[in-house]
């Protein structure tokens, strides 16, 4: 490494001798670059995180693109009078569909729903009934007639008669199908039980990832609603709008305030740190100096704090828009998990220039010329900073080979920004110093003849017993690392939204059914459509804990051939025939007062009759009706061991024929992406520390030193998971990316400490710590204090990202400056330690 370093060294020199030209051609590219990273957007589609090759994702993509992604705003009205709310609607609606948006050159909404025929369906409605629910019906009316032949017997007793309730009894014959009439046959308005709620749904004309299109609808929404009177409908009525799309804004707007929040505590947080850190050890050298050359007074020097946040920071932020600049030409957007990278980037780089302006002042301060000064803070810091830069650089590389993008664009713009970062600290920062120096920015003198550096301490304290305790601990911590748990709990890591939950809260009774978070198998033929259904049916049958509540396709309900159709009008006929049994035919029930209503038809329903309310969910963009196979779950999606078991048994879908569909919604491609985090993960960080510990051994070219500098590193994860255990902090699909940054980040301090004390020899570790233990110490700070802003976002998952790299890298530190010293003494005492 120090022969690549020297062969570098022509680079720092051009720094020395043309300073402003190194600067402005740095400048130039960064503004440059800038231009590029300001076009781009963050992307909280969780579908865009998997591969495109995945089998769920192209299912999905192919359901939007043959049905469509229409998602709809609606707004519920609500007071106790039903004709007043029906009459707002009404008038609402009208002048919803006449909102316009000059920037669209359209109006914002393309069509509203409030009324819904169900007369036809009524009267039709075993038509729409599936074979196997007529089925049930045929067996439902003969248990009728048959429990009313017994009762008709006068010699017939009733033994069950005390048990059963007013109420009319539970039969299963008849609920499936009384389960479908509800879900397909709705009330005539969408309101609640006691009618004192009714939506009114509007379908917007722009897309939902057209965020200003959305901010403006809304804005111009709510001056809508401000534009009415409405207590003149009724003294106690009440309008709120919005639903998921308003969510969808909410989340947008909530991450990117995370991202500039925590962009602005944590730079603001590292400069301040990094201000007052150089300002004392600046001013403590500057002290040591000979009493006749202090010339500058104290305010001198707190006028001059921020200039190494300007030696270190220029080229830091060269560095990140160069990254991002690249990120911008290479993926276009960024995820929810890239969206903080900015700051944690920022975290990250500037430990390379506090480990080089540090030794720059230590050399000047030892009566060293500029020249000399920087290219000695290049030669003798150069190698252990761009080990360390490289061995984080590849860790987070690894991840690039990952499926999951959450992985791989993590690593691919992370990675890319550490070696940005240690070049800009490399060849860039040196012509600032140079600048500074000639402006009389920077205050050093050097150290006083008279001034002896003395160290008190000649050997670390308490080795052996902190060796032992710390083996000790990681023994245990190692022993229950069974008890590391993984968050299933999708709801844990998503933010609330208080203006969606008070939303759903408001028109909670309308329209539920217990038919939701849908999967969908388009089929290319009638017959398949058929053919799936039947075989997710058996595998419903054949799986005692299976998650398929049902299974529906409108060409099960609407025959699409003639043939068809006259079969299911065979078995309508027969409820007919039933149905005009002498001893039902006169019974009073709401059951068989649906069945008569619906048992009417007696030819092919025309599709045209089909009101557009049901059909829509079928339809294709090209207004036909789609062969779609829907698959409902019987159980919430939200666990993602659910999700996982439910994608695992309708995920795909094998015919006879060896043709093979896979069933795609948000919920399959959320367990797809889980499934693919808990199979990669491990890999990754096998994969990441085989990395980190080749290069470092390549470093070092020896084995031993190579494991004393991965020292920190290993001790430091342990007390991780110790901490987590402690905690209950758990693992999760945002999370589990900062682990193989830990195992990058985490060795930098292991290779700083080793690399000096290799370079000052023995006996001298407290020496090593009193100067590059302090640079390693502010270095992990400020990368802690990076990720820290984290921790104050609103988002559960970003802020277990902020937890997990907070301790980590904490972690890591403290057994750098305990474990790795303790070790080292300690092997120094058995005289088993030499300098290579």
């Amino acid at each position: 490494m120090q022969k690549f370093i020297q062969f570098l060294r022509p680079l720092v020199e051009l720094n020395i001798r043309h300073p402003y030209w190194v600067l402005s051609i740095s400048v130039v590219l960064a503004i440059v670059a800038g231009s590029f990273a300001s076009n781009l957007t963050v992307d909280t589609d969780i579908a865009n995180l998997l591969p495109s090759t995945n089998k769920n994702v192209q299912a999905l993509e192919k359901l939007q693109d043959t049905a469509g992604g229409e998602t709809e705003m609606q707004v519920a009205i609500k007071s106790p009078d039903f004709e007043a709310n029906l009459r707002f609607a009404e008038i609402l609606a009208e002048e919803s569909l006449n909102l316009y948006y000059p920037r669209h050159g359209n109006n914002y909404f393309s069509r509203a729903e409030l009324r819904r025929d169900t007369e036809i369906l009524k009267d039709n409605s075993l038509y729409l009934a599936t074979i196997p629910e007529l089925r049930d019906i045929i067996q439902y009316l003969e248990d009728e007639i048959e429990q009313a032949r017994q009762e008709a017997n006068p010699f017939f007793i009733d033994f069950t008669d005390d048990f059963e309730d007013d109420e009319e009894a539970d039969d299963p014959d008849i609920d499936r199908f009384r389960e479908s009439y509800d879900a397909l046959i709705p009330s005539e308005y969408p309101v609640n039980q006691d009618s004192t709620i009714i939506i009114l749904t509007l379908y917007p004309t722009g897309s939902q990832s057209d965020i200003r299109y959305l901010e403006d609808m809304f804005n111009a929404y709510g001056e809508l609603i401000a534009s009415y009177d409405i207590a003149s409908f009724h003294p106690e009525m009440e309008v709120q709008f919005g639903g998921r799309l308003k969510r969808h804004l909410n989340e947008f707007e909530s991450i990117m305030n995370d991202v500039f929040n925590s962009f602005g505590l944590g730079i603001s947080s590292v400069i301040l740190l990094v201000m007052f850190y150089f300002f004392f050890k600046k001013y403590i050298n500057y002290r040591r100096a000979d009493k006749r050359i202090q010339k500058h007074p104290f305010l001198a020097h707190v006028i001059r704090m921020p200039v190494p946040v300007l030696v270190i920071g220029i080229p830091l932020l060269i560095s990140l828009m160069w990254t991002f600049g690249l990120t911008y030409l290479q993926l276009g957007v960024l995820n929810t998990m890239t969206s903080v990278l900015f700051v944690i980037l920022f975290g990250l780089g500037i430990d390379y220039g506090i480990h080089y302006y540090a030794r720059y002042i230590e050399y000047r301060s030892d009566g060293e010329s500029i020249r000399d000064s920087v290219l000695q803070a290049y030669e003798r810091t150069g190698s252990a900073i761009l080990v360390s830069a490289i061995t984080t650089a590849m860790a987070l590389f690894v991840l690039i080979f990952a499926d999951f993008r959450g992985f791989s664009e993590f690593g691919f713009i992370a990675g890319t920004g550490i070696l940005f970062a240690v070049f800009c600290m490399l060849f860039i920062l040196p012509s600032i110093l140079v600048i500074f120096e000639k402006w009389n920015w920077i205050i050093l003198n050097p150290k006083a003849e008279s001034y002896v550096k003395t160290s008190r301490i000649k050997r670390y304290p308490y080795a052996r017993s902190i060796v032992f305790s710390g083996l000790l601990l990681s023994a245990v911590v190692i022993l229950f690392s069974g008890n590391l748990r993984f968050e299933y709990q999708f709801g844990n890591l998503e933010p609330t939204f208080p203006e969606y939950e008070q939303f759903r809260e408001f028109v909670r009774g309308v329209d539920e059914t217990g038919r939701r978070n849908p999967a969908y198998i388009i089929a290319d033929t009638d017959d398949d459509v058929f053919e799936i259904i039947e075989i997710l049916r058996e595998r419903k049958r054949d799986n005692p804990e299976t998650l398929i509540r049902e299974v529906e396709a409108l060409q099960e309900r609407f025959p699409p051939t003639r043939d068809l159709a006259e079969v299911k009008l065979e078995y309508i006929s027969e409820v007919r025939r039933l149905l005009q049994n002498d001893f039902i035919v006169d019974q009073e029930s709401e059951n068989l007062d649906i069945l008569r209503r619906g048992s009417q038809t007696t030819e092919p329903l025309d599709e045209d009759k089909i009101p557009d309310f049901l059909k829509n969910r079928f339809m294709t963009r090209d207004g036909e009706i789609g062969r779609f196979v829907i698959i409902y779950p019987n159980e919430s999606l939200a666990d993602g061991l659910k999700s996982i078991a439910f994608k695992e048994e309708i995920g795909e879908v094998t015919l006879e024929s060896g043709k093979t569909y896979h069933a795609g919604s948000t919920s399959i491609v959320a367990a797809s992406m889980l499934d693919l985090m808990r199979t990669e993960s491990p890999y990754m960080v096998i994969a990441t520390f085989i990395v980190v510990f080749f290069l470092i051994w390549f470093s070092f070219r020896n084995l031993k030193w190579a494991l004393i500098a991965l020292i920190p590193l290993i001790i430091g994860l342990t007390w991780l998971f110790g901490i987590m255990l402690i905690f209950g902090l758990k693992f999760n699909f945002y999370n589990l990316v900062v682990l193989p940054a830990i195992l990058g980040i985490g060795c930098d301090n292991g290779v700083h400490l080793a690399h000096r004390y290799r370079d000052e020899g023995r006996k001298s570790m407290w020496d090593v710590l009193s100067s590059t233990g302090q640079h390693i110490s502010i270095g992990s700070l400020t990368t802690m204090m990076g990720f820290a802003g984290l921790l104050f976002t609103n988002h559960p998952g970003l802020q277990s990202i902020g937890i997990m790299a907070v301790v980590g890298i904490g972690m890591t530190l403290i057994s750098a400056l305990t474990f790795l010293p303790s070790m080292v003494q300690y092997l120094e005492d058995k005289n088993k330690l030499h300098d290579s």
